[in-house]
């Protein structure tokens, strides 16, 4: 009789049921900090998870921040940074700003809905000086401080090999 034995096992649907269906990373120009965090959810998670991101205003797409994501196989080049008022659903289960200037707008943004924000206080690599080796080392120690904190906040599992 192994009934017990079964009740021992982790139950991997529960622990899914908790991750939210969709999050919205948000900084200051959705142009270094988010668009690397959906690319490396969105490489995690495909499309089990819906990812997108947002500024407080829309900046310029930063060539460090694409050329530290094609290190991971990740393109981000065709990203184009918009802002809150960009986005065409306002329904994310969690916002996670990642700077204090997003976490301001995402608590006003929220203010009437029921949604999660979360705040990932996350280095501005742009204001970095130095060669340009010093300059990619702070834009991939966000990029991997940024992946570590996705997995460990989502769960994230690798996937067996068949």
């Amino acid at each position: 009789m192994n009934h017990g034995m079964m009740q021992d096992k982790p139950s991997f649907p529960e622990a899914e049921r908790k991750r939210p269906q969709s999050v919205l990373f948000a900084c200051s120009m959705n142009a270094v900090r988010s668009p690397m965090a959906e690319a490396l959810a969105k490489q995690l998670f495909g499309r089990e998870i819906y990812f997108a991101s947002a500024g407080v205003r829309a900046g310029d797409l930063d060539g460090f921040a694409i050329a530290v994501m094609d290190e991971l196989g990740i393109d981000i080049c065709k990203h184009k940074p918009h802002t809150f008022e960009d986005l065409e659903d306002a329904s994310f289960d969690v916002i996670i700003s990642l700077s204090p200037e997003a976490h301001h707008r995402a608590l006003e943004f929220t203010r009437s809905l029921s949604v999660e924000v979360i705040y990932w206080p996350t280095i501005d690599p742009t204001a970095v000086q130095g060669t340009r080796e010093n300059m990619l080392d702070a834009y991939r120690n966000v990029r991997d401080g940024l992946h570590k904190r996705i997995k460990d906040y989502l769960n994230w599992r690798p996937m067996g090999r068949l």
